[in-house]
């Protein structure tokens, strides 16, 4: 990556060789405005020598490699990190400015549990067989094959950056195939710094790459567009993933997508209130709203609705903004001015639906060097309906709308009155009710009584504007591999 100094050079990683270019940005500190690092954005001509790169590795020694043996080079990686952990924590949260608590608690953390998860499935994964009956007492034996997928583009987004390359590397990697990693402008030093990880353990060169820059007319085009991709992964806004889906229309290459969410959860009036709103303060406010499942419409059944718009508001008040290594912060800033210009407008257009305020709205006064950095406040509204935009529209900060229902059916009505498909939770203490409920979730993970508890070998994914496909387990292999079906008379 360079030094770790301040203005440190973010390097592309090609064919097991760190790569500068002429043309560089500067990533900006979120947490106070200042120049954090210099990230060498790569051309057309740098993509094309890492997607030749990782083809070759493909049809050589990286093709040859047992799965036993690319189980342990995930195993190894695993220790690696773990062993740089503090490195990686660091890297995570200059980029974004989340609190270090989260960091090795939950984005750090599951790095060395995804190559290890992956290690596992690939090593566990079995082949169908069937016999076949043929006419005049014959017979034949059907089995399937996996091959790896081949050249994928994996494309990660930056509100967990390091979490959500693993869960897209890991399983490429443990089914054969090479990569090829666009991070996001925003989030490129992990990334790097897991390159010479793979490095160090002795992942062959031109398996893992890594291409900086941006979208379009930048290496996320160039990336998408070129011929010898043979799939995409990608993590991100649902407008991102319809264009790319245009791009490799033409050449019909298989996608991963998970996108964004406008996620429900839905309180009932006999839900336990202090679990209700502890989850809820972490569905609403975790990662400061930057989370694809996290929730930014409840519904609250009538006779707790003044219980719970209260108890949110007292913790979302109780609330600590401040500078990630601080152990009292609990919530960083967002992840650019461009992102918290968005936010605000989200903001300014529920007061013009009429929304009620019932606490934030937005941008705190935080002194202490801090107010270059992109703060907002977390922010509660009432009054809005599922015609406002505000309801409809993926935001994407630490904002929520509180709406009251009245029966059962309304509730459910009300949560999947959207074009998107990703998460919603549902609290209560009738478990009969709670799986009723959780079932008719038009979504893709639907929790009872807790939010973003997740196991790595579930399926995890979302349906309509929330993607395409699921990982997780032996779902991932689905995408990273092509079954070939071998027919031979017996």
């Amino acid at each position: 990556m360079g030094d770790s100094g301040a203005h440190a050079a973010v390097r592309n990683f090609v064919d097991g060789a760190f790569v500068e270019t002429g043309q560089t940005w500067n990533k900006i500190n979120p947490v106070d405005g200042s120049v954090l690092s210099a990230v060498h954005e790569a051309d057309a001509a740098l993509v094309d020598r890492a997607v030749r790169a990782a083809r070759a590795a493909l049809d050589g020694p990286w093709g040859e490699t047992p799965v036993a043996r690319r189980a342990a080079l995930l195993r190894k990686a695993a220790d690696r990190i773990e062993e740089r952990f503090e490195e990686f924590v660091r890297a995570e949260c200059a980029d974004t400015g989340k609190p270090f608590a989260q960091a090795r608690e939950l984005d750090v953390a599951r790095a060395p549990a995804n190559f290890r998860a992956f290690a596992d499935t690939v090593s566990a994964a079995g082949q169908s067989s069937f016999l076949t009956d043929l006419a005049g007492g014959r017979q034949a034996l059907n089995y399937a094959v996996r091959k790896p997928l081949g050249v994928v583009a994996v494309i990660v987004p930056w509100n967990l950056p390091l979490l959500l390359l693993t869960w897209k590397v890991a399983p490429a990697l443990a089914c054969g195939n090479t990569v090829v990693v666009k991070p996001s402008e925003e989030t490129p030093s992990t990334a790097t710094l897991l390159a010479e990880v793979l490095d160090e353990v002795g992942v062959p060169a031109g398996v893992y790459n890594v291409v900086h820059g941006f979208g379009p007319d930048s290496a996320g085009q160039f990336l998408t567009e070129h011929p010898g991709i043979d799939g995409v992964t990608f993590t991100g806004s649902s407008a991102t993933g319809s264009a790319i889906m245009r791009i490799v229309a033409p050449r019909v290459k298989p996608v991963s997508f998970e996108l964004g969410g406008k996620n429900a959860a839905v309180v009932f009036a006999d839900a336990n209130l202090e679990d209700t709103l502890a989850g809820l303060t972490r569905s609403v406010f975790a990662n400061t709203g930057q989370v694809c499942l996290c929730t930014e419409r409840v519904y609250v059944q009538r006779p707790i609705f003044e219980d719970v718009a209260s108890g949110l508001v007292e913790r979302a008040r109780a609330l600590r903004l401040g500078r990630p290594d601080d152990d009292a912060t609990t919530t960083g800033p967002l992840i650019s001015q461009e992102h918290r210009d968005k936010v605000l407008s989200y903001y300014r257009l529920a007061e013009e639906a009429g929304a009620k305020t019932l606490v934030g709205g937005g941008v705190p006064t935080l002194g202490d060097g801090l107010d270059g950095g992109s703060w907002i406040e977390p922010t509660l509204w009432t009054g809005l309906t599922n015609a406002d935009r505000p309801m409809r529209e993926e935001i994407f900060g630490p904002c929520a709308a509180l709406v009251p229902f009245d029966g059962e059916q309304e509730g459910i009505a009300l949560a999947n009155d959207t074009e998107y498909g990703l998460a919603s939770s549902v609290w209560t203490t009738d478990l009969t009710r709670g799986h009723r409920v959780a079932q008719r979730m038009n979504v893709g993970m639907s929790w009872v009584n807790t939010w973003f508890l997740r196991d790595l070998r579930s399926p995890f994914g979302g349906v309509g504007l929330s993607g395409i496909g699921r990982e997780g387990g032996e779902h991932s292999l689905d995408f990273y591999t092509e079954p070939t079906n071998v027919c031979v008379q017996l």
